[in-house]
C-alpha cells in the first residue's frame, strides 16, 4: 500500500468507543484494573502503526471472543494463524483454495483493520507433494513463484493489507540456515526469489522476514542481520524482520531495544509480531505479576524504537493460544485467560505504552 493511502486509512480506524464488558474474573487471581479505550487506540496515541493480534477461522463462532476480536479500538491488526500457510492455500499442486484465508481477511477489511499475511515459505505445514515432490532447483523455484506470487497477489491491492511474513524461520539458533526442501535444493537463493515474487505481485506490501530468538543480541540475530545486509546489496527487496517473540516469564531478552536499533539502521522496519509469554503452570499471583512486568517490557522496549511499528499478539485469550499443546506443563501466555478475562498482562501492555 502507498504511504499515503496507508495512513489515510488508519485515520480511519474507530478510536472512540469504549470495548465490550468482559465476565468477572477468578477471585483467586489478580486481574486486570486498567480502564481503557482499547489497545490499538493506546498504540495509536503512542506513535504505533497498530496493536494487533492473530486469529483462527474456527475462534470466529465463539461470539465472546469475536466481541473482543472486533470491538473498537482493541486491535488495528489481524494475522491468520493458519489459514494462509502453504497446506492450506495450495494442498495440491498448482490447486489453490482462498476460502479460509478469505474469511480473515474479510474480517480484517470490515471491522478496519490491517492484514499481516502470513507466510508465503516456511519449512513446517508444508503438503506431502512439496516436501516429497523431488523438485530439482528450476522446478522449485517456479513453484515458489506459482505459490508466493498466486498467495500475496490475491490480497494486492487491498486498503486493509499491509505486509507478508514472505520467508518464516529460516535460521537455526546458531545462525546456520535452516535444512529444509527449499534450502537443501536452492541454497539460501530461495529467499531472494521470495522476497522478488513477493513484492512484484503487491509491491505495495511490507516483505518481511520472521523469527524466533532474534529478539534480543545473539548469533542468530546477527546471522539475520547479515542476511538483510546481503539482501540489501543485491537489491533484493526486503522492508522489514518480524520479530516472533515467544518469551518466557521472568527471561524476557535485556537487549531488546539495542537488536531493534541495530536492525532498524539497516534500513528496515522492526514488528514484535507474535508475541506471548508464557510461564510453568499453575497460575499463581507472583507469576501473574512477573507476567506484567515482561509485557510491559516488551512494549516498552517497541515504543522505544521509532523503527518499531507494531506489536501483535499470538492469539490475544489463552482459551486459543498455541502453547500448552507445543510446550507441555507450560502455558497462560497471553493477556485474556481461558475465560476471555482480562490478566494482569494486559495493564502492563497499557503500562509499556
Amino acid at each position: 500500500m502507498q504511504r499515503s493511502l496507508l495512513t489515510a486509512f488508519v485515520a480511519l480506524l474507530p478510536v472512540v468507543f469504549a470495548i465490550p464488558a468482559t465476565p468477572v474474573a477468578d477471585a483467586n487471581l489478580p486481574g486486570s484494573t486498567a480502564n481503557v479505550a482499547g489497545l490499538h487506540a493506546i498504540a495509536r496515541a503512542a506513535g504505533k502503526l497498530y496493536l494487533g493480534t492473530a486469529t483462527d477461522n474456527n475462534e470466529l463462532t465463539n461470539t465472546q471472543y469475536t466481541a473482543i476480536l472486533e470491538a473498537p479500538n482493541m486491535f488495528g491488526q489481524i494475522t491468520a494463524e493458519n489459514s494462509m500457510k502453504w497446506d492450506a492455500t495450495e494442498p495440491e499442486q498448482g490447486v489453490f483454495t482462498f476460502t479460509l484465508a478469505d474469511q480473515i481477511a474479510n474480517l480484517a477489511t470490515s471491522h478496519g483493520q490491517l492484514l499481516r499475511g502470513h507466510n508465503c515459505v516456511w519449512h513446517q505445514q508444508l503438503p506431502s507433494w512439496v516436501t516429497a515432490g523431488n523438485f530439482n532447483a528450476n522446478q522449485l523455484t517456479s513453484i515458489i513463484q506459482n505459490h508466493c506470487g498466486t498467495l500475496v497477489g490475491r490480497y494486492a491491492g487491498r486498503v486493509c493489507t499491509y505486509s507478508w511474513d514472505v520467508v518464516n524461520e529460516p535460521l537455526n539458533d546458531d545462525g546456520s540456515f535452516r535444512s529444509d526442501v527449499f534450502f537443501n535444493t536452492l541454497g539460501e537463493n530461495y529467499i531472494p526469489i521470495a522476497l522478488r515474487t513477493a513484492k512484484a505481485a503487491d509491491p505495495h506490501a511490507k516483505v518481511y522476514i520472521n523469527d524466533f530468538n532474534i529478539e534480543g543480541l545473539g548469533a542468530k540475530a546477527t546471522a539475520m542481520k547479515n542476511l538483510v545486509r546481503t539482501l540489501k546489496s543485491q537489491g533484493v527487496p526486503i522492508d522489514g524482520i518480524g520479530l516472533q517473540s515467544h518469551f518466557i516469564v521472568g527471561e524476557v531478552p535485556t537487549t531488546l531495544v539495542q537488536n531493534m536499533q541495530e536492525f532498524v539502521a539497516l534500513g528496515v522496519e522492526v514488528a514484535i509480531t507474535e508475541l506471548d509469554i508464557r510461564m510453568t503452570l499453575p497460575e499463581t499471583a507472583a507469576l501473574l505479576e512477573q507476567q506484567k512486568q515482561d509485557y510491559q517490557t516488551v512494549i516498552s522496549a517497541c515504543q522505544a524504537v521509532q523503527g518499531c511499528v507494531g506489536i501483535t499478539l499470538w492469539d490475544f485469550t489463552d482459551k486459543f493460544s498455541f502453547i500448552p499443546s507445543t510446550f507441555p506443563g507450560q502455558g497462560a501466555a497471553c493477556p485474556w485467560d481461558q475465560n476471555l478475562v482480562r490478566k494482569p498482562a494486559f495493564d502492563g501492555i497499557v503500562a509499556g505504552f
